[in-house]
């Protein structure tokens, strides 16, 4: 069993109030790969440019995610620049040039009809779509969007809501999409269109879990010292949920709605590692013990016994 992960690969240009850094690795499926590589191996779908370095690869293939679906394109890569505020909670785009992505025309290698869990990052929605009709037999979808696609796709957006399991939002998307302001109405408008489970993110404050059977979870983000950019906390979020839902799968049983909860942890854990280095800087270095501590520290912080 495996994950699969087709979105962008990325040369970012990133300014914080604590640093800047020039034509980096970013893009939504190296964040989301890196961070899911730490629970289950990882297929990733994509396309690069030829101007992308030969060594922008390299914390992906030192991490054994498999780039058999990433293809060559003719033209250049997708790159995008973010300023971000002091509150680290809003930014100003710079910059954002398709590139190759433009004309980004996905196909899934035979190696990858093996997956378990398929992760829509954020992209054109058609695109998204194709990813998933080529993947008829993976056990759970999931999928990602951005304002841009509600307003400019909305019917394409919504067609591909209704194809997936899992839909992850940041909580003015999902207001947007919805046209609603109470988020539990927002979320049951989702959820009406066909998915199971949606999955709110709150940027630093956390992150809120809604099911169709009306289960509801809410946990905070971990707490950090020392954030230096926050590009890709929400891929990175993902890769953690999606990774140790993957992991449980491939144990053999079923999900529980407390499997779930802890999936948005092990999300809140990667989402924070994310944060702590300029662009992926921080997953190559990463340990399962720090992980595992991590995971055990927030529990900590968030428990409470019963009681009057």
């Amino acid at each position: 069993m495996s994950i699969t992960v087709v979105g962008t690969i990325g040369i970012d240009t990133i300014v914080t109030p604590f640093g800047r850094a020039d034509n980096i690795l970013g893009g939504s499926a190296a964040y989301f790969a890196l961070a899911a590589a730490n629970y289950q191996p990882v297929n990733l779908i994509a396309v690069v440019g030829q101007d992308l370095p030969a060594t922008s690869l390299d914390p992906l293939k030192t991490r054994g995610i498999d780039l058999a679906g990433v293809e060559a394109g003719d033209g250049p890569n997708f790159r995008w620049g973010g300023e971000y505020h002091l509150d680290f909670n809003t930014r100003d785009t710079l910059f954002t040039e398709l590139g190759v992505l433009a004309s980004f025309d996905p196909k899934v290698p035979p190696a990858y009809h093996d997956t378990s869990v398929l992760f829509l990052a954020n992209l054109q929605p058609t695109v998204q779509q194709q990813v998933v009709t080529q993947l008829p037999q993976a056990r759970l979808r999931a999928l990602d969007s951005m304002n841009f696609w509600i307003t400019s796709a909305r019917e394409d957006l919504t067609r591909t809501l209704g194809m997936v399991d899992i839909v992850f939002m940041a909580e003015d998307e999902l207001r947007q999409f919805a046209g609603v302001a109470h988020l539990r109405q927002a979320a049951q408008a989702v959820l009406a269109l066909g998915p199971q489970v949606i999955v709110i993110k709150l940027g630093s404050y956390g992150a809120l879990l809604i099911d169709r059977a009306g289960n509801y979870f809410a946990a905070p983000a971990f707490p950090l010292d020392d954030v230096r950019d926050p590009t890709g906390a929400g891929d990175s979020f993902a890769g953690g949920f999606l990774g140790y839902v993957a992991a449980i799968l491939a144990s053999g049983r079923d999900l529980t709605p407390q499997d779930y909860h802890r999936a948005l942890l092990h999300g809140n854990i990667m989402g924070a590692f994310a944060c702590e280095a300029f662009g992926v800087g921080r997953f190559p270095t990463l340990t399962s013990d720090e992980i595992a501590a991590r995971y055990q520290q927030l529990v900590s912080y968030t428990h409470i016994e019963a009681g009057i």
